[in-house]
């Protein structure tokens, strides 16, 4: 039982699953059988055994709530999973949302579990300590400084080694890049990497994929370069460019950023949750809405190689905590701060436009940062329906519509969109961008809970 004495719905637990395998396999976890033990306490803490394959069964505890303000839910299970959260805790959570009847209010959690808790509030307590005790920045701010200074002067050197080969690409012709493959796109690649570049290396090894990409690909190349250009051209003149550019070129081109200003408190509904994944890095995209403030905020958590990242929330919760914005024109990048409730269930949807309103939205966007490949937008009153061998959302009372993206197109969400709507509106959070509209979660007209698309 959470602190509002309200046990999540299967949906919503479901919606923390990593990947479909997962939410599979904690689907099969969610009954009595394989588990014993189990247990809840007032203050957020979920707890239980579950027999497996061999003699020693799991020992999985989940924190609903966070503990002691700390980033949650989080989860600690015996199993030699890498995912974030387990099949078990998953599984256990499922069981939790079933009811007293299978999960006991009020308990005390055993030595096991105990130990677990108490460190994650030790820790806390410790890092609230350190915070309040020692004055913000760097230890070493003059050697801070030089560092910075180095690596942005080897950015420099690497964008100006990528505005040379942009430079013979045009003068040797773009039908040069389809015969040299992705060869020369991962050795230029891994220069930018060298420069400590990380977001020119990403787009630069973007570029590669274009010339296999279908019919019109010399068009789509040309834009690509001409905007790998823009932002090389920004970086060597950033000292020129408004404090909010020159903050979007920053981290464009690889640069971290730290929150900044101060931290703004309110319910923060979940609208989305989904991964990316590169062969080195697992990239978590957390979209909020503030139902005060009205503000959209983008959390990113990051995960190694076939890790799960470890920050998760559930989607359709509200969230009682603090958010502090990251520098730049967008404006949405945010950290999370301090939690004051564990997610819980809300009646709060975030209000939607129109399609038409949409494409306005992302135009007006390009103007302040042209590297944006979309915005989070809400539609109210849409309905999906098939265009030729495609997908589109189309206005029920407009006379516009928005394509989806080939990836949504290949999800099995598109169908829970379709079943979910049965041909009436719906309203729709998601993605647009150039490419077209990515949906990623779904509500019903009239009540009922949001369900997840990505």
């Amino acid at each position: 039982m959470t602190q509002q004495g309200v046990r999540w719905s299967v949906d919503q637990v479901l919606a923390l699953a990593p990947d479909s395998a997962s939410r599979k396999a904690g689907s099969k976890l969610g009954a009595a059988g394989p588990w014993s033990g189990t247990g809840s306490s007032r203050e957020g803490a979920v707890w239980g055994l579950c027999k497996g394959s061999g003699s020693t069964p799991y020992r999985t505890v989940v924190d609903v709530v966070g503990g002691s303000g700390a980033p949650g839910p989080a989860y600690k299970c015996s199993c030699p999973s890498r995912k974030f959260p387990c099949k078990h805790a998953l599984g256990l959570l499922l069981l939790w949302s079933g009811g007293e009847a299978s999960v006991p209010d009020d308990g005390q959690a055993p030595d096991w579990a105990e130990e677990w808790l108490a460190g994650r509030r030790r820790t806390q307590d410790e890092r609230e300590a350190g915070r309040a005790g020692s004055p913000s920045g760097p230890a070493d701010p003059e050697g801070a400084r030089r560092r910075a200074e180095r690596r942005a002067e080897r950015i420099t050197a690497g964008a100006t080694d990528l505005e040379e080969r942009l430079t013979d690409l045009l003068r040797a012709g773009l039908a040069t890049a389809e015969q040299a493959g992705y060869g020369l796109w991962e050795e230029t690649a891994a220069r930018m990497v060298d420069a400590q570049a990380p977001g020119l290396a990403s787009r630069v090894r973007e570029l590669g994929a274009v010339p296999a990409s279908g019919p019109g690909w010399p068009v789509r190349l040309l834009e690509e370069c001409a905007l790998l250009h823009l932002l090389d051209r920004g970086w060597l003149h950033r000292e020129r460019l408004p404090d909010a550019l020159a903050a979007t070129v920053r981290t464009r081109v690889g640069l971290p950023s730290s929150p900044q200003g101060p931290p703004v408190r309110d319910d923060w509904l979940v609208l989305a949750q989904y991964d990316r994944t590169d062969p080195k890095l697992t990239t978590r995209r957390i979209w909020l809405h503030g139902a005060a403030s009205g503000r959209t905020a983008l959390l990113l958590s990051y995960g190694a190689a076939g890790r799960a990242p470890e920050l998760t929330l559930p989607v359709g919760l509200v969230l009682d905590a603090e958010l502090s914005a990251h520098p730049g024109t967008g404006g949405l990048r945010a950290s999370l701060g301090e939690q004051f409730a564990p997610p819980a269930p809300t009646g709060v949807r975030p209000p939607g436009g129109t399609t038409a309103e949409a494409t306005a939205r992302y135009g007006e966007a390009l103007r302040d940062d042209p590297w944006r490949e979309s915005v989070p937008v809400t539609l109210d009153d849409v309905i999906p329906v098939p265009d030729g061998d495609s997908w589109q959302l189309a206005d029920a009372t407009g006379g516009t519509a928005l394509p989806l993206t080939t990836a949504a197109r290949s999800r099995p969400g598109l169908w829970r969109l379709v079943a979910l709507s049965g041909g009436a509106p719906v309203k729709v959070f998601g993605e647009c961008g150039h490419r077209g509209f990515t949906p990623l979660t779904a509500w019903p007209t009239g009540p009922g809970n949001a369900v997840r698309l990505c």
